[in-house]
């Protein structure tokens, strides 16, 4: 078995979890990749430690492991998910929320060597999906959003949005002036569609949400089938944004039309359920 890890950039606490996984695992017989940033603070992992060039990896190389361990916030589980592909991926929460890592990090150790001998047994990791979202144009598509795709305007607020009109399955949901739209998926329900005033969405329900964003005439936030596509035309802007995960972006020529619909490639889940209600209690 090979496990790849990607500790959070910066964060003292990230490298010490790295330094006792890799002792840990190590220590059974399973090869460990970690990603080349993390690889590169060996150096302060107590006692002797590993080759940084031997051990580090190009992140997107961690696709090839079998598991892949995210230590970090929800921001660092989105960018390992990214890299990891259809690979299961477990989270180890070190944020003050944490919808996508649901396990603490002081048990971190006991999770992913409980794991592993669970893969010999099995000889597959079991996992739960969730579902990502495709952007696609006439000539672009952004990597699947795990949270969230935003279709909007050049810039937000006064003067920087769009005309808009959002078409589900062929059906008009709605039209108007707006900053944009927002589409999210039920593990996005508790990040920026919660802010925009979207519903929050339980990770059981098969659905997707559409939140429109500062519109002149504003419809209700709209919880649509997971197969659904949905499509946004923009209009009368000087150019226009997709937004995926907010990271990757591409920009528009104006009149265009964005096509969004279940990705084909889902999310592979690893490790203990999440407590859902208990993170709900740290929203502020």
């Amino acid at each position: 078995m090979r496990v790849g890890i990607v500790g959070q950039r910066g964060n003292r606490r990230a490298v010490g979890i790295v330094a006792d996984l890799y002792e840990r695992l190590d220590g059974m017989g399973v090869a460990v990749a970690v990603d080349e940033e993390s690889a590169d603070d060996t150096a302060a992992w107590p006692g002797d430690h590993p080759d940084p060039d031997e051990l580090g990896v190009p992140v997107d190389e961690l696709s090839a492991c079998d598991l892949v361990v995210s230590i970090g916030g929800d921001g660092t589980f989105l960018f390992a998910a990214r890299a990891a592909g259809s690979t299961p991926i477990m989270g180890i929460n070190l944020g003050e929320v944490g919808f996508l890592n649901a396990v603490a990090p002081e048990n971190a150790v006991a999770a992913v060597a409980a794991e592993v001998e669970a893969y010999r047994e099995r000889g597959a990791v079991e996992t739960r999906d969730t579902p990502r979202i495709a952007a696609t144009g006439d000539s672009w598509s952004l990597p699947p959003a795990l949270n969230e795709v935003v279709v909007q305007g050049p810039r937000r607020g006064h003067g920087g949005g769009a005309a808009v009109e959002v078409r589900v399955d062929g059906s008009l949901y709605t039209s108007g002036h707006a900053d944009g739209l927002l589409l999210a998926t039920p593990t996005g329900s508790t990040a920026y569609n919660l802010s925009e005033g979207g519903p929050l969405v339980h990770p059981s329900v098969s659905s997707l949400v559409l939140t429109e964003m500062c519109a002149d005439d504003s419809m209700p936030s709209l919880a649509v089938d997971v197969d659904s596509t949905v499509t946004v035309r923009l209009d009368d802007a000087e150019t226009g944004y997709v937004v995926s995960d907010g990271r990757a972006r591409q920009e528009l020529s104006v009149p265009t039309r964005v096509t969004l619909e279940r990705a084909g490639q889902p999310v592979r889940i690893a490790g203990p359920p999440l407590d859902f209600f208990a993170a709900l209690g740290k929203i502020e």
